[in-house]
């Protein structure tokens, strides 16, 4: 059963997640204050926490700096802030992904589901299906099917569309990428990112200009969304 840590100082959303989750069969903990959640976290470690950034004593993107000072745990934040400058400090901190109050119920389970699906995957050398794409992570070939042919990819492509596959549902902020993908020196070369996503778009996608799998985020960043008959 995945235990999940919800961390709010709204006794009402507490109690709705505490109920709703249940019933779906996850074991819930919950807590009211940021001094709570790294306790519980600590001494009942969950598979995933949903976080709300106003907590009456901690800053909740101390929260996230604190659990992952030791842990990988999913953070999903659940959070009436619906600034950009909010969700990409608390993705930057380490956040999985941003949810904004109010939300559906559907939509935070659909969330949850992507990050668990995301460390279950850890470590695998997968095959990913994007329609008649095959992405091979371990031999670095995306090949066109039935033919078989390559997709010629270039390496910046290619090692950015890896991070962004090994990463499903997760939404990963500008900063991220360009580290992550072309070092810390490149932290404000936006334009860099937009030019590749593009033309992974345009080699990927069946219509670059309306993407099924390679999505933005309008002022935070980019995620991969598999698709439910993608494999």
């Amino acid at each position: 059963m995945t235990r999940v840590l919800v961390v709010d100082d709204e006794p009402q959303i507490l109690r709705a997640l505490r109920i709703n989750l249940r019933v779906r069969q996850y074991d819930v903990d919950t807590a009211g204050t940021g001094a709570q959640a790294l306790e519980h976290a600590a001494r009942r470690p969950p598979d995933l926490v949903i976080l709300d950034l106003g907590l009456p004593d901690l800053d909740g993107v101390q929260v996230i700096q604190g659990l992952r000072g030791w842990t990988d745990v999913p953070i999903i934040v659940l959070s009436g802030r619906a600034d950009s400058t909010d969700k990409v400090a608390a993705l930057d901190a380490g956040a999985d992904d941003y949810v904004t109050k109010p939300f559906g119920m559907d939509e935070l389970l659909a969330r949850m589901r992507a990050v668990v699906r995301r460390v279950t995957a850890d470590g695998d050398q997968p095959q990913i299906r994007l329609g008649g794409l095959v992405v091979d992570l371990a031999a670095k070939r995306v090949i066109r099917e039935p033919e078989g042919a390559d997709v010629r990819l270039t390496p910046t492509e290619w090692h950015l569309l890896e991070v962004l596959l090994r990463n499903p549902g997760k939404l990963l902020t500008r900063q991220q990428l360009l580290g992550e993908v072309w070092g810390p020196g490149y932290a404000e070369a936006a334009g860099n990112l937009r030019l590749y996503m593009a033309q992974l778009r345009r080699k990927l996608e069946p219509d670059p200009a309306r993407p099924r799998w390679l999505l933005t985020e309008p002022g935070m960043g980019y995620r991969f969304e598999p698709g439910t008959d993608d494999g």
